[in-house]
């Protein structure tokens, strides 16, 4: 038996809002209330009427493929989610995003332990280091954001997928619906009217043909109510694969956000944080600059008054002096009058020597006069 897309023409009919899928209940409807729960268009429900009249019991292969296609189709699209979830390494991209976070907080931690500051006031070589550490820094970033980038597309894709599959495991739905439906009112049929005519024309004849064909055709209604159940499970599993496609859904959606944020806010904050504190550390060195010329300023001010006010107190000092001092002339006369008293000294020594000298030569004259007087008598 073919699908409801060519018995009941799905594609052709006008198609109404899509309902919400109501939740599963553990009493069975009948198929006036599977029209309640799920509600149906006018066209699908003169459809799903129209295919009742056409299910034949007695057809053993129409009773076995009994909306076989849809069933399968449940069950390949069932295992083509759960192969998406499969396939899917969020692991992956966590540590991918863990990694940016290291290499952020890496970089962060160790300027803390030195001082981010303090690296650049020791000299201009810890600023050539620091921008280097940052380069390398941001490479590694940028190579990471990259794979990041490329794990959103993905992410991105899978959604807009798992939008097309859900939409799919709708229509799947409202075609087992239909199916059920159908169903039930075939057995509605067969169990209220079939069956108990022939009941009726067992008993009359008493014929065990009629009796025996009364048993089978209730054997074949009993076959056909579980199938009906076999595609109420179906449809309950299908009913329970939306809510879970929108799980796996949410957490690409989930995980696109965070990498969004880390690209757009995460690494730019990063970023202009350290271009935030280069330009001060640039500032601070210009303040530097500065504050050396003002102190070296100030400094050879202060020199120079001190000099100038040595300078001229030396030169009012040496202005306000004669041209010899009073001491000097104090010396230079105590030094005079030393000298004539030693010059006077030297001189009454030198009289006394010489008249001393005129006696004595005054002796040796008369002595050697003496003397000659000697010889000569």
């Amino acid at each position: 038996m073919s699908d409801f897309n060519t018995d009941f023409n799905m594609n052709s009919a006008p198609q109404p809002a899509r309902p919400a899928v109501p939740k599963p209940e553990t009493q069975t409807l009948t198929a006036d209330q599977e029209y309640e729960k799920y509600p149906l268009s006018q066209t699908e429900r003169q459809q799903v009427e129209e295919f009742a009249e056409k299910i034949d019991l007695y057809d053993s292969q129409t009773v076995l493929q009994y909306a076989s296609g849809t069933q399968k189709q449940i069950a390949d699209f069932s295992q083509q989610a759960l192969n998406n979830v499969k396939t899917k390494d969020f692991g992956e991209v966590g540590e991918t995003l863990t990694k940016v976070i290291g290499e952020l907080r890496n970089f962060d931690a160790e300027e803390e332990k030195k001082g981010l500051f303090g690296f650049f006031k020791k000299s201009a070589g810890k600023m050539a280091a620091l921008k280097t550490r940052y380069e390398k820094a941001e490479t590694n970033i940028e190579n990471i954001c990259k794979t990041l980038e490329g794990h959103q597309i993905q992410l991105m894709k899978d959604s807009a997928m798992l939008d097309q599959m859900y939409e799919m495991n709708q229509d799947y739905f409202k075609q087992l619906t239909m199916y059920i439906i159908a169903g039930k009112r075939k057995l509605e049929n067969a169990k209220n009217k079939e069956l108990p005519a022939m009941l009726t024309k067992a008993e009359a004849s008493g014929m065990s043909e009629d009796m025996n064909a009364a048993n089978d055709y209730a054997s074949l209604i009993a076959r056909f109510e579980k199938k009906i159940y076999d595609l109420e499970l179906t449809r309950t599993i299908s009913l329970q694969t939306a809510p879970q496609i929108r799980l796996i859904q949410n957490n690409d959606v989930l995980m696109s956000e965070k990498i969004q944020s880390m690209l757009v806010n995460t690494v730019p904050l990063w970023k202009s944080q350290m271009v935030i504190a280069l330009g001060v550390e640039h500032a601070n060195k210009a303040a530097q600059a500065q504050k050396a010329v003002t102190d070296m300023t100030n400094e050879l001010l202060k020199k120079n008054a001190e000099n100038l006010k040595t300078a001229t107190v030396e030169t009012a000092r040496q202005m306000e002096r004669g041209v010899v001092d009073v001491e000097t002339l104090e010396q230079t006369n105590q030094l005079l009058i030393s000298t004539i008293d030693e010059v006077m000294r030297i001189q009454e020594e030198g009289r006394q020597k010489r008249e001393a000298a005129e006696g004595t030569l005054l002796k040796l004259e008369n002595d050697l006069k003496q003397k000659l007087m000697e010889i000569n008598r």
